[in-house]
C-alpha cells in the first residue's frame, strides 16, 4: 500500500554526523520520508571544501526543502551555524514547519 507520509529535511552544521543518523532514522521509523545531507563537510568529506562545492551544496539543500513539508534541525548543545540559519530563514519565509533537536528560545 502507497501512503502519503510527511517530507522531513534535516538541516544542521555536518559537525554532527552521528546525531544526523539517529535522528534519520527515528523519524523514518516514525513514518516520514527523510531528505539528509549529502556530504559531511565538518566530519571527513573534503570534496565540500573544493572551490564552489559549498555554495553549491547549500543551494541543492535549499532545494531539497522546497521538497519538504518542513525541515528538523539538528540544533546539539543550541549550536546554530550561520548556513543553517539561512535555512531556516528560507524554510520559514516559504511555509515550511521548523522542528528542532533541542529546545530554542
Amino acid at each position: 500500500m502507497v501512503g502519503k507520509y510527511p517530507v522531513i529535511t534535516l538541516c544542521g552544521s555536518t559537525r554532527f554526523k552521528e546525531q544526523f543518523m539517529a535522528v534519520q532514522k527515528k523519524l523514518t521509523l516514525e513514518g516520514n520520508i527523510v531528505i539528509s545531507v549529502g556530504l559531511f563537510g565538518h566530519s571527513g568529506d573534503e570534496e565540500v571544501w573544493t572551490p564552489g562545492m559549498k555554495e553549491m551544496l547549500d543551494n541543492m539543500h535549499k532545494r531539497k526543502i522546497d521538497m519538504a513539508d518542513a525541515i528538523y534541525v539538528i540544533n546539539v548543545g543550541g549550536y546554530i551555524g550561520e548556513s543553517t540559519r539561512s535555512e531556516i530563514e528560507y524554510a520559514l519565509r516559504n511555509g515550511k514547519k521548523v522542528y528542532y533537536l533541542e529546545p530554542v528560545d
